[in-house]
């Protein structure tokens, strides 16, 4: 599921306050990063299944190795996990309706903050 309508693709922002402000709403980077791109999520664990929230990101400038880069963000996505293949996107997906609200929630939060120091 694609959350489009909260103008995420239009952000350039520095990495090192995505970093904080995405840590603040569950959201994490660990070892989800090269040095281009990066993949923020959290990971919600349900009775209908395993979501991740993600919002995913790359550099255009600087380095994300180095912790030096500014970061254009891309449209956050909602996936359910399988085992043993990995998240799925699609359309065809059904999210609980609460798992969806409580994302956009935190997808409005995060849009908001991010604002203030986007570039």
């Amino acid at each position: 599921m694609k959350f489009e309508s909260y103008g995420f693709e239009n952000v350039k922002a520095d990495l090192r306050r995505l970093d904080d402000v995405m840590a603040e709403y569950g959201l994490v980077r660990e070892e989800q990063w090269d040095y281009e791109r990066v993949a923020y999520d959290r990971k919600f664990e349900l009775k209908e299944g395993v979501f991740y929230l993600r919002i995913l990101g790359y550099a255009v400038e600087g380095d994300v190795g180095a912790n030096r880069a500014v970061i254009k963000l891309l449209t956050p996505l909602l996936g359910k996990h399988y085992y043993p293949h990995g998240v799925e996107y699609g359309e065809d997906e059904v999210f609980p309706k609460s798992l969806v609200s409580q994302c956009e929630k935190i997808l409005s939060e995060v849009k908001a903050k991010v604002d203030t120091f986007a570039a």
